[in-house]
């Protein structure tokens, strides 16, 4: 199995709101995303870059 890249937050944003999530919205540096029907919410950071463990 390949590692895990390292990513940019808009990047995983977009790949997120392509499975149905979208932003709620964002205090400081870090991005809400909800999805309908679903109690859990997404919490990304908007550092430079999505660290290997965060995905």
């Amino acid at each position: 199995m390949p590692p895990v890249p390292v990513l940019r937050p808009t990047a995983v944003v977009k790949t997120f709101q392509k499975l149905g999530w979208e932003v709620a919205r964002q205090r400081g540096s870090h991005i809400i995303m909800t999805k309908p029907g679903h109690l859990a919410t997404l919490s990304i950071p908007d550092h430079s870059e999505v660290a290997r463990g965060t995905l």
